[in-house]
């Protein structure tokens, strides 16, 4: 064999050169930094109410939610171009390279925007600034999320995929969770007045606390990795052109989970004030229980699809979403608190039961070589399109439409889409990785 022939099969090669790090190590390494960046991306959404007051004033509360919920989804259409941006620097110079960037990056923006002055201090900047502020958070979780992924599958005994791979949702739950429970503590603790002036940016400028935590400990916890394989083409190159088709695949699949978790978790808290008349106290009460739920089931239905298998664990979840939508809504329309709590417990359920086993059939989906720059970009598609603009879909089908059953329909659509996405999905449990 030529000097040169050796050279490129060297470059192809997608096996590690060296063993991976302890499981333990690895896992907390790979999962801290999701809690951060969700933790930072979601309490906007539970704030986005006093957003709308306070940077989009406007003569009704329902333009002024519109416009804030306008805000979020803007920061979706960011994670594909950090899922690429980030993808191409977890490809070309390593995973861990790519998550202390993303890291970095989502806390100096989340801290910005606890700084931000109001519309009534500086006029039309302040929503511009904001805007800019979520775009950059976007760019962050675009990037981070996804390699964590990548990070803690490739790292895993076949045995464990699942499970491992569900830690990263199991972070991003617990950040969202966190998030919530920050947001039920200050509503109980403080006024409505004192929220509105100054209270909504407690919970930004704590995020500088999770985030030099997470920095320092996925510097300290995740072992070295071994040089990336050299390459001719840029990953984003390689991966549009080799892989297209299970990108697609990947993003269908994904269809159904990026509506629901933003929809269940961060709109939902929405309409039990606006719909249910709930304070907002008991409706973020509420939601965290269901976050709490949703964090517990996630770890065990990874679990179980590495026992029987990825494609049975997402098929119960989506068919469970077509099937019990709309009988969920109509627990959550009747006003009772108990109701209320008991449909939010079955989709908290369901969101686990896909969140759990998904993390592991992407990265089991894609090839070594493009792994973290394919999987960004399925991923982080079907979030831009579907995840972001959930809530202000679901705001404009109650509010302007009068359909408050119009949201479980929307998730029993993207069910179905998702449904479509995993029939042409292989089950590649327990296989070597590609």
């Amino acid at each position: 064999m030529s000097l040169g022939a050796a050279s490129e099969a060297l470059a192809l090669a997608d096996v590690p050169a060296e063993p991976p790090a302890p499981w333990a190590r690895q896992a907390l390494a790979g999962a801290i930094g999701n809690v951060l960046e969700w933790y930072d991306f979601a309490v906007y959404g539970f704030f986005a109410a006093i957003f709308g007051k306070n940077f989009f004033p406007a003569g009704s509360a329902v333009i002024s939610l519109a416009a804030a919920f306008g805000v979020f989804a803007a920061a979706f259409i960011m994670r594909p171009i950090g899922g690429a941006l980030f993808g191409h620097i977890g490809d070309r110079l390593g995973r861990k390279t790519a998550l202390l960037t993303s890291a970095g990056l989502m806390t100096a923006a989340t801290v910005a925007i606890g700084f931000l002055p109001t519309f009534a201090q500086i006029g039309v900047m302040a929503p511009l600034l904001l805007i800019v502020m979520r775009m950059l958070q976007g760019l962050a979780v675009g990037g981070e999320f996804s390699t964590s992924i990548v990070f803690l599958v490739e790292g895993a005994d076949p045995r464990r995929r699942g499970l491992l791979g569900s830690l990263a949702s199991m972070g991003a739950s617990s950040g969202i969770l966190l998030g919530s429970g920050v947001g039920a503590f200050e509503s109980w603790l403080l006024s409505q007045a004192q929220l509105e002036s100054w209270g909504w940016r407690l919970p930004f400028l704590a995020g500088s606390v999770l985030g030099g935590s997470a920095f320092i400990l996925r510097r300290v916890l995740s072992n070295d990795e071994p040089p990336q394989p050299v390459r001719h083409r840029l990953p984003l190159v390689e991966a549009l052109s080799s892989d297209w088709r299970d990108i697609l695949r990947g993003g269908i699949a994904c269809a159904s989970f990026a509506t629901s978790i933003y929809l269940i978790t961060v709109y939902l808290v929405t309409m039990m004030q606006q719909v249910d008349g709930l304070p907002a106290s008991r409706a973020l009460e509420i939601n965290t229980v269901c976050l709490l739920v949703a964090v517990t089931a996630t770890p065990c239905f990874g679990m179980l699809s590495d026992r029987v298998g990825r494609k049975p664990v997402l098929m119960a979840s989506v068919i469970g979403t077509i099937l019990l939508s709309w009988p969920l809504f109509w627990l959550l329309l009747r006003h009772d608190v108990f109701s209320i709590l008991f449909a939010q417990i079955v989709f908290a359920l369901l969101i686990g039961a896909w969140a759990g086993p998904m993390e592991a059939t992407l990265v089991e989906l894609y090839r070594g070589r493009t792994r973290c720059t394919a999987l960004s970009l399925s991923y982080n598609l079907a979030f831009a399109l579907l995840g972001g603009t959930a809530p202000i879909v679901a705001v404009y089908l109650v509010s302007e439409e009068h359909a408050n059953f119009g949201p479980a329909f929307y998730l029993m659509g993207t069910a179905l889409i998702s449904l479509i996405g995993l029939l042409t999905i292989p089950d590649r449990t327990g296989q070597p990785l590609r």
